[in-house]
C-alpha cells in the first residue's frame, strides 16, 4: 500500500509538472507552423555524480569565559580606590578595588583589647585558683592537727584525766578545721571555674580578633584568577557590601568555550557510534572569517531541555592573545563523517512544488523524462540524492520551464 501511494505520488508530481511545462508551450506552439516542427530546445545540463562525501554540520554557538569569576565585596564599606584597568589582563592576586578600611580597622583594634583583657581576666582567674590552693592546703593541715588532738584526748576523757570542757574543745577545734577544709574546696571549684570561663572568653576574643583580621583584608578585592577584568560596575565612593552586585568579572579566555545546541536527534547521531571527543571544530565569526585554530568537544550538559528538545554541547577553542571575548557569536563547523558513494546533482537542478521534488533528466536518446525524487543534506551548491537518480543521467539544470515530457532537447555542458 505504502509502495503504490509513493508511485501514485511521483505519477503525481510529474504530471503536474508537465501539466506547466505543456501550459508555458502552448502559445509557442499555437504559432509554430505544424508542417515544420521547432528545432530542439537548448538546455544546460549537469550529470550525477557518486563519490564520497564528508558530511558536515554546523550550528550557531555563543562565546563564553572559560572561568568566569564573580568579584563581590565581602564587606560593607565605600569604595577608596579602583585600582586596575577594564579589559586589562589581570593576575591571581591582583589588588582590583579597596575598600575604606577605618571603621574595620577600629573593629580590628576594639577586639585585639578584648582579647587582652580576657587574657589579663584569666591570668587573675589562675592566680586565685593558686591562692585558693595555698588556703586548702593549710585548712587540711590545720584539720589533721585538730582530728590528732580529738583523738588523743578520746582515752583520757574515758581516763578522766582531763576534763569534759578539754574533750569538747577538741571535737569543737576539728568540726571547725573541717568546715575551714570544706570552704577551701569549694574556693578551689570556684576558682576553677573561672578559669575555664576566661578560657573560654579568650578563645571568643581570639575569634573575634581572627574575623576583624578577615572582614580588614576582605577591604582589598583582589582577582581571584588569571584573566581579563571587565568593566567596573560600581564607582568609587560608592556603599559596596555583600548584598550589592560584583564590582566587576576577570575571565578567563583562552581556551574560550563556545556553547551551542543540537537537537536530541542530532545528538543520539553525533554519540551512536563513537565518542565526540574525536570531533575537531570550526568557528566562523559573525563577520565570515574562520578563527584559525581548530577547537575540540568538550562535553554535553546533563539533560535535553524538555521545552525545547535540544542540548547544550561546549566546545573549546585555542584563543591566544585573548581576541575573541564572551558574548560573540559565531558557527560551529564539524565534520561528523563521509557518505560512501553518495548522488550529487546542483541544488538549480531540483524543483519543488508542494512538499514534492522532481528533476528533469534527459535520456539518451535527448528527450525529457521528469523524475521524482528524494534529497538529502545539501553540500555547499549541490544536494544529496537519496532516491530518483542514477550516477552518469544528465539532469537539466537551466530551460526547466521551457520543457515538457517527451521533448527532444539539445543538451550543453554536462561533460
Amino acid at each position: 500500500m505504502r509502495l503504490q501511494l509513493k508511485k501514485r505520488t511521483r505519477v503525481l508530481a510529474a504530471a503536474v509538472l508537465a501539466g506547466t511545462a505543456l501550459i508555458g508551450t502552448v502559445g509557442c506552439t499555437s504559432k509554430t507552423n505544424a508542417s515544420s516542427p521547432p528545432p530542439p530546445q537548448d538546455v544546460e545540463v549537469a550529470v550525477v555524480q557518486q563519490q564520497d562525501i564528508p558530511i558536515a554540520r554546523e550550528w550557531i554557538g555563543t562565546l563564553d569565559g572559560m572561568v568566569n569569576a564573580a568579584v563581590k565585596a565581602q564587606v560593607v564599606g565605600n569604595l577608596l580606590t579602583q585600582n586596575y584597568a577594564e579589559g586589562s589582563f589581570v593576575r591571581k592576586g591582583q589588588l582590583l578595588f579597596e575598600i575604606d578600611p577605618r571603621p574595620l580597622q577600629a573593629a580590628a583594634d576594639q577586639a585585639e583589647g578584648q582579647l587582652a583583657q580576657s587574657k589579663a581576666q584569666l591570668l587573675q582567674a589562675q592566680s586565685g585558683l593558686l591562692q585558693a590552693r595555698a588556703q586548702l592546703m593549710s585548712a587540711e593541715a590545720n584539720q589533721h592537727k585538730a582530728q590528732l588532738d580529738e583523738d588523743r584526748y578520746i582515752p583520757l576523757a574515758q581516763q578522766q584525766a582531763i576534763t569534759q570542757q578539754d574533750m569538747d574543745n577538741a571535737k569543737q577545734t576539728n568540726q571547725s578545721q573541717k568546715a575551714q577544709v570544706a570552704a577551701a574546696q569549694a574556693q578551689v571549684e570556684t576558682s576553677q571555674a573561672q578559669i575555664e570561663a576566661s578560657k573560654a572568653a579568650v578563645t571568643a576574643a581570639a575569634a573575634a580578633v581572627e574575623t576583624a583580621k578577615v572582614n580588614l583584608g576582605f577591604t582589598k578585592l583582589v582577582s581571584p584568577i588569571d584573566g581579563i577584568a571587565g568593566v567596573a560596575t560600581t564607582q568609587v565612593g560608592n556603599l559596596v557590601g555583600p548584598s550589592t552586585n560584583a564590582v566587576t568579572t576577570v575571565s578567563t579566555l583562552d581556551p574560550i568555550k563556545a556553547n551551542f545546541t543540537v537537537n536530541e536527534q542530532e545528538y543520539l547521531s553525533l554519540t551512536r557510534d563513537s565518542s565526540m571527543n574525536h570531533l575537531e571544530l570550526e568557528l566562523v565569526l559573525s563577520d565570515g572569517t574562520v578563527h584559525p585554530y581548530k577547537g575540540r568537544f568538550s562535553f554535553a550538559d546533563r539533560q535535553v531541555d524538555s521545552s525545547t528538545g535540544a542540548i547544550q554541547l561546549t566546545g573549546l577553542f585555542p584563543n591566544p592573545g585573548n581576541r575573541l571575548r564572551p558574548g560573540l557569536y559565531g558557527k560551529v563547523h564539524a565534520s561528523i563523517g563521509t557518505r560512501t558513494g553518495a548522488l550529487l546533482i546542483p541544488q538549480r537542478a531540483v524543483n519543488e512544488m508542494q512538499g514534492n521534488y522532481s528533476v528533469a533528466v534527459v535520456d539518451p536518446n535527448n528527450t525529457i523524462r521528469f523524475s521524482v525524487v528524494r534529497v538529502g543534506d545539501q553540500i555547499g551548491s549541490d544536494w544529496i540524492v537519496e532516491e530518483g537518480l542514477k550516477p552518469g543521467e544528465r539532469v537539466v539544470t537551466d530551460g526547466l520551464f521551457k520543457i515538457r515530457p517527451g521533448a527532444t532537447v539539445n543538451p550543453k555542458g554536462g561533460k
